[in-house]
């Protein structure tokens, strides 16, 4: 098993300082990297395996029917770099049908990636695995173990959507100038769609979205001398059409103080704690984005209903 574990971005801005300044701000605001603790990832792979929450399922569907046409693009002996891995499950899509060089799963959710990408080596002993626990939102650079030739950047899902678009183009920069002169990405991206069928995806009936939302003021809870009622709070999440984003928040349902430390936090019923976007993009409008930041497109592939949008992109 060739396996290596790299916490190679150690010093992640703790908890306890964004809740404090988050909470200080106007309107008030948490990072939705800190979603991802173990809890947090655990709820968040049952938030894909809900029937409202469509973005997984097509996501599938268009790479299993536009296999040949992905794998052709990626070529053979490609180091695959997977930026906000999770459980390492749409990587096998690929592994089963190529034969990459090396794959390199970062997350941000140290031991959920550890125990992800050794179940990943046990199951493809001969496939190099370079795991780096890392914080996209900081500065870093790749392991020197990791070549620079043949880098394809793997980005599923629909995770830039939680960058505002300039934080999306500053991302998507720094993965082109580590891709190298000869590197690639590909990426998944959530379309613009009926409000009715967003709305619905992040607030399925069985209410994971909520608890994965509302976890984070159990960890506040949890992890930090505070005075905090989390029945006086509710999961609101909703499309903004002027922004073309779902917003997620945490609303007070009453006026209230919150302690967090010692600072003390004032609450008016219905102000919120703006916890994430999600923003969405028609193909032509990520086109532009990605060209932007360096990024030629050389294949765009969608679902018939045009829910979802999987690109192929070259270093320009």
């Amino acid at each position: 098993m060739k396996f290596q574990f790299h916490y190679y971005q150690p010093e992640f801005e703790d908890l306890p300082t964004a809740v404090e300044h988050g909470l200080s701000q106007s309107p008030k605001q948490l990072h939705p990297k800190f979603f991802y603790d173990k809890e947090g990832s655990s709820i968040f792979e049952q938030i894909c395996e809900q029937p409202e929450y469509y973005l997984p399922n097509v996501e599938r569907s268009i790479c299993e029917d536009f296999a040949d046409e992905i794998i052709a693009c990626l070529g053979e002996d490609c180091h695959i770099i997977e930026p906000g891995a999770g459980s390492s499950h749409k990587i096998r899509f690929l592994l089963d049908r190529i034969n990459p060089a090396m794959y390199v799963p970062m997350d941000i959710s140290s031991e959920h990636l550890r125990i992800s990408a050794q179940k990943l080596a046990e199951d493809y002993p001969d496939l190099p695995i370079h795991a780096i626990c890392v914080d996209h939102t900081k500065p870093y650079e790749l392991p020197t173990e990791i070549p620079a030739d043949k880098r394809v950047f793997f980005y599923p899902g629909s995770s830039l959507g939680n960058f505002d678009p300039e934080d999306a183009i500053h991302f998507l920069r720094d993965l082109h100038a580590k891709a190298g002169k000869d590197g690639a990405l590909l990426i998944g991206i959530d379309t613009k769609k009926p409000a009715e069928v967003l709305n619905l995806a992040y607030n399925d009936a069985t209410g994971m979205t909520a608890a994965f939302n509302m976890n984070l003021l159990k960890r506040i809870q949890s992890e930090m001398d505070s005075e905090l009622d989390t029945t006086s709070f509710t999961h609101h999440a909703f499309y903004n059409f002027e922004h073309g984003r779902i917003e997620m928040h945490l609303r007070s349902h009453k006026d209230q103080k919150v302690r967090v430390n010692d600072s003390i936090f004032h609450f008016q019923s219905g102000e919120s704690i703006h916890t994430e976007n999600s923003y969405k993009y028609t193909p032509v409008e990520f086109v532009a984005l990605a060209k932007e930041a360096g990024w030629q497109s050389e294949r765009v592939w969608q679902d018939e209903n045009g829910y979802f949008s999987v690109h192929f992109l070259r270093v320009s």
